[in-house]
């Protein structure tokens, strides 16, 4: 009942992400947990703050001695401008072209259409990208999502997103205003003595946030909260917390993600 419920939450979020989606660009530079600033060089489409979320909340884990265990980059556009499910189909061809290397997949059923393509594994971060279409009348419903995710967050991953093929990779495949979502996972030590609501609380101080709505029980805490270290936003909120107690001697499990975390908790 409490994961249908939470799973329900991220579902409503993932819908309100349509009527915001925001114009960005490449970054220029990103240390392992430090941001700089770029001279906005290259046209791409993500701004440098978006690209550098993954460093802020990196950075704050590591100052809350939170063991990061994954961390995600997941950018969402719709697709608008196509007539027709063909049309869309092309596109996906112009992408297979692209990325000849990348293992593509194609799944149709009665509702949609969908092509998933995934990235040649690396030693630090593996990639995916999706294209959706749903059966309707016109206009075409349909997305293109590109993620990016790792186990170890280390300077490798860091520097990822400051290669020029990361930057020319972006431009190719979105074709307007993406909208980004950064998250990452780790956990607390069962050694650091500490409730799940010290934790979140320390977090909440760290992200200068303020707390606009909770779930909290005895062993699970989430919040949604705004924050100025974070620059998109669904509504007022533009940072998610969850934290959850795995039992003595385990563990807590934290997962930070803004605008909101887009994994399942």
């Amino acid at each position: 009942m409490k994961r249908n419920f939470l799973c329900l939450i991220i579902l409503i979020c993932l819908i309100l992400v349509v009527i915001g989606n925001q114009q960005t660009e490449a970054v220029g530079g990103l240390n392992l947990f430090q941001t700089e600033k770029s001279s906005g060089a290259g046209g791409t489409l993500f701004p440098t703050e978006s690209v550098n979320d993954l460093a802020k909340i990196g950075s704050i884990l590591h100052h809350e001695h939170i063991l990061l265990k994954s961390w995600s980059f997941y950018a969402r556009e719709q697709l608008t401008g196509f007539k027709s499910e063909k049309e869309v189909q092309e596109y996906a061809n112009r992408l297979q072209r692209r990325f000849p290397t990348w293992d593509w997949a194609i799944h149709k059923t009665a509702q949609k259409w969908e092509i998933t393509a995934v990235s040649p594994t690396s030693q630090h971060h593996n990639e995916m990208l999706q294209i959706m279409a749903t059966h309707t009348k016109q206009p075409i419903n349909a997305y293109i999502i590109y993620r990016v995710s790792g186990k170890e967050w280390n300077k490798p991953a860091a520097a990822f997103f400051t290669t020029e093929d990361f930057k020319h990779k972006l431009s190719g495949i979105f074709r307007g205003k993406p909208t980004v979502f950064s998250c990452m996972e780790g956990k607390v030590s069962d050694k650091i003595e500490s409730s799940v609501m010290k934790t979140v609380d320390a977090l909440l101080t760290s992200f200068d946030a303020k707390e606009i709505e909770s779930l909290k029980e005895e062993t699970f805490l989430s919040v949604s909260a705004a924050s100025p270290k974070f620059i998109n936003s669904i509504g007022k909120m533009n940072l998610q917390i969850g934290a959850r107690s795995e039992g003595l001697g385990v563990g807590t499990t934290i997962i930070v993600g803004t605008p909101i975390i887009t994994i399942e908790y």
